[in-house]
């Protein structure tokens, strides 16, 4: 369990906060590149830890990302005119760049003094269809760090956003728990079920097509330089041989997860305390759809996903949709890994009290989550280098493979190794 003083320093990340120090040492992403679809095209308000911005793709493409209310007299930005190289406030005219410059004062047409003023703007990135700022000090602002999807070919990548009512570290810790896969996935993990006859699920896109029914994986963990990876391993019917499933978590919520012949990077952005924008980003090396991500995850049922403004729809009021007939032959009475995923999220109400939980040695990767989180506050607030920060992630990745009795499960994922390896290289030079 963990202390209600503990619980608050890891899920409260408003400014001032110590989580809040830390996820603003950080990259975060803050839309898809589909929110912002062509130049000149609507902006789009982001709540991004407990603050309020507005996202813009001016006349050239280049995507600015400012606070929220115009520095003027405090209207939203979100309502404005995105026109002729920048978004203009509809209050007064007063007109920013990407940049933050003041291009126009209309009210007040001395140039002179619009050449004085600048918006707060922060940096952005736009890699791998997702739009990417920084919010914290400037003078702490970290080299940007590339994920292997960023590298994907366009067809073979797809980057889905799906905004959930709960705290963030909820959605990160179901992520990294293996042993809830092939209970709260029954249906997608373990066919046959029902009648005790395990049969491989032979969806090689779905992330919960286990190789094994064991329920009770046995945990171990090693911690990296971008936080700690850990491998589930399960029995198997052939003698000497376990099924290992590597995962790795990444500062400040990140992790990836192996399906048969793709990787789902998954991302638990907070919003605020209480809410969550989810990344899930799907690549691999063969084409893959949006239609068949949103079919596999559930998403494609608008009484669980509103696909224009990204948001998970389901709640306590119509019981998430769960059917109770359908439970006969369905383990949840739910349908889809995220659907599932999200459901058991905001089941445990907007930020979940840990201090009343009790764990066993199946939660360890868990455990390590909030440990490997409270150390990189405490170096946040110490001003000194969390895990991950400026880290090159292209070499951070995930398996589902077998393992001989015996054999290094490290080795399954050599890159790791060597992104350790250039992480000390790295430090070493500074």
């Amino acid at each position: 369990m963990l202390s209600r003083e503990d619980n608050d320093v890891l899920c409260r990340v408003g400014p001032g906060t110590p989580g809040g120090t830390l996820m603003r040492r950080f990259w975060h992403p803050v839309c898809t590149s589909a929110q912002l679809p062509h130049p000149d095209c609507a902006p789009l308000r982001v709540r991004l830890l407990g603050e309020d911005y507005v996202a813009f793709r001016d006349t050239a493409g280049q995507v600015g990302f400012l606070e929220e209310l115009c520095m003027h007299r405090g209207a939203s930005l979100a309502l404005g005119r995105v026109e002729e190289g920048g978004i203009r406030c509809l209050y007064h005219g007063w007109k920013f760049s990407a940049s933050g410059a003041v291009l126009e004062t209309p009210n007040h047409a001395d140039p002179k003094y619009a050449a004085r003023m600048k918006a707060p703007a922060f940096p952005v990135r736009e890699e791998g269809g997702i739009v990417w700022a920084y919010v914290g000090p400037i003078e702490l602002l970290p080299a940007f760090s590339r994920y292997a999807f960023m590298d994907a070919e366009p067809a073979h990548r797809v980057v889905l956003r799906i905004n959930v009512s709960c705290n963030y570290l909820q959605l990160v810790e179901g992520g990294e728990d293996s042993s809830h896969v092939g209970v709260l996935h029954t249906n997608m993990a373990r066919p046959g079920w029902k009648d005790n006859d395990f049969t491989p699920n032979p969806d090689v896109v779905n992330p919960a097509a286990l190789a094994s029914k064991d329920l009770e994986p046995a945990l171990k963990i090693e911690e990296t330089a971008f936080g700690f990876q850990y491998v589930a391993l399960r029995k198997t019917h052939k003698p000497g041989v376990r099924n290992a499933r590597v995962v790795p978590f990444i500062v400040p919520y990140g992790r990836i997860i192996p399906a048969p012949a793709f990787l789902f990077t998954v991302l638990e952005v907070p919003q605020d305390d209480t809410h969550t924008s989810t990344y899930i980003v799907v690549h691999g090396e063969t084409p893959i759809t949006e239609e068949k991500i949103i079919e596999l995850l559930g998403l494609n049922d608008p009484r669980y996903y509103n696909r224009k403004d990204c948001t998970f729809t389901a709640s306590w009021a119509d019981t998430f949709g769960q059917n109770r007939e359908l439970m006969k032959e369905n383990w949840t009475g739910l349908r889809g890994v995220e659907v599932e995923d999200a459901t058991i999220g905001l089941s445990q109400g907007p930020l979940y009290d840990r201090s009343r939980e009790h764990l066993v040695p199946a939660d360890q990767a868990v455990v390590r989550v909030r440990r490997v989180l409270m150390e990189s506050v405490k170096r946040a607030m110490e001003d000194k280098q969390p895990a991950a920060l400026g880290l090159d992630l292209r070499g951070v990745s995930a398996c589902d493979a077998q393992l001989e009795d015996g054999a290094n499960w490290q080795d399954l994922l050599p890159s790791h190794r060597q992104t350790v390896e250039a992480q000390e290289s790295a430090d070493a030079r500074r």
